[in-house]
């Protein structure tokens, strides 16, 4: 049954907040936060960066949230302004409603922000189940995409195998600091989020998820993909097997550019940012729309809803 995310009680709830507050100071830039309704419930947007390309809206991974993208939101947001969310169903300061039921609703979320927020098009990226998400935008609601990044998008295009689901539910029965750091480490050697960040992840323990997983897209699925397309990942990855993905989205969806970063994992973004973030910025820019194409579309959004 479709269910509506939430705290398992009030202590729980106080505590993730408190978390969240902490890990504010993560964030390098001046933001505008706003509370967008939406079919769902209330959906809390971080706002920063200006100028007037095509603006980026980011989903974050399970377990994380918005202030997530602390260590890209300055770069990406230089010429354009960027839209960090706290997925609607997940830990964090919206707050579902209603459930979804669907993965449609998920473009219809996506939607309704846009809406609400009076953008027409814009490029989404996701990062790990946050690429699940953006990937069931592009097949539900590509006119409201410019493009679509999926960085380390497990289970979209590839199922990691038993043995990894295994150890991950391994991890998840025993939800103590150290098994937390442990995997941590079997995801991303080398690499260790910051305190605040961890101490959100942990509190974010406490929140019953209502929204599913990702799974693998038939081809036809993947083949229906218009949108222009960047897939990107660590090639030490234990969500995917790189190789044999990038082999699959090139022989379905030839037009979309798959990148593999040789020495890294999971936890890519934080691993090496000042390689993901520029090429990610890079894609953005060879698919922002025109001026021209923003008033053709806009003028067409106004005449259809007259």
């Amino acid at each position: 049954m479709p269910k509506i995310g939430r705290f398992k009680n009030d202590a729980s709830r106080e505590a993730h907040r408190r978390a969240y507050q902490a890990m504010e100071a993560l964030w390098p830039v001046p933001s505008t936060q706003l509370d967008i309704p939406t079919t769902f419930g209330s959906t809390h947007v971080r706002r920063s960066g200006s100028g007037d390309k095509t603006p980026v809206v980011l989903l974050h991974s399970v377990g994380a949230n918005s202030l997530q993208w602390h260590f890209a939101v300055e770069d990406l947001g230089r010429d354009r302004v960027v839209y960090a969310l706290d997925t609607i169903g997940t830990a964090g300061l919206s707050v579902q409603t209603a459930p979804l039921a669907t993965e449609s609703d998920f473009a219809t979320w996506i939607g309704d922000l846009l809406n609400e927020l009076g953008l027409d098009r814009v490029h989404l990226v996701g990062y790990s189940h946050g690429a699940w998400h953006a990937a069931l935008v592009a097949l539900h609601a590509p006119d409201r995409l410019e493009s679509v990044t999926l960085i380390e998008p497990g289970g979209v295009f590839d199922k990691p195998s038993w043995g990894v689901l295994f150890k991950m539910i391994r991890f998840g029965m025993r939800r103590t600091d150290e098994n937390m750091r442990k995997m941590n480490e079997w995801m991303t050697p080398g690499y260790d989020i910051p305190e605040s960040q961890f101490a959100c992840a942990k509190e974010a323990l406490n929140y019953r998820p209502g929204i599913g997983w990702a799974r693998v897209l038939g081809d036809d699925e993947v083949r229906s993909i218009t949108v222009p397309a960047l897939v990107i990942y660590g090639a030490e990855t234990v969500v995917a097997a790189p190789e044999r993905t990038a082999a699959r989205i090139a022989d379905l969806l030839p037009r979309a550019e798959v990148q593999v970063y040789p020495g890294t994992g999971h936890g890519i973004l934080g691993q090496i940012p000042d390689r993901v973030i520029p090429r990610i910025l890079q894609f953005v820019q060879n698919h922002d729309q025109s001026d021209e194409s923003k008033a053709e579309r806009a003028q067409n959004r106004r005449n259809s809803a007259s």
